[in-house]
């Protein structure tokens, strides 16, 4: 019977990392498909700010 408990909870153990990992993954690529979201919406305002100081600095 303790064998069988520990064949089970070894199963149980294994099976919860790899959600786990499978979670992790998951919110990583959440957190990058906001950056990359923020990046394309904000990427043409702060290359014009950019290009605005640019331009003004240039005789």
């Amino acid at each position: 019977m303790l064998k069988l408990y520990s064949k089970a909870r070894a199963l149980w153990l294994t099976r919860d990392q790899g959600a786990t990992a499978v979670e992790y993954g998951l919110i990583v690529a959440l957190i990058a498909a906001v950056i990359v979201g923020v990046v394309t919406t904000l990427g043409g305002n702060i290359a014009a700010a950019f290009q605005k100081i640019v331009d003004g600095t240039t005789p």
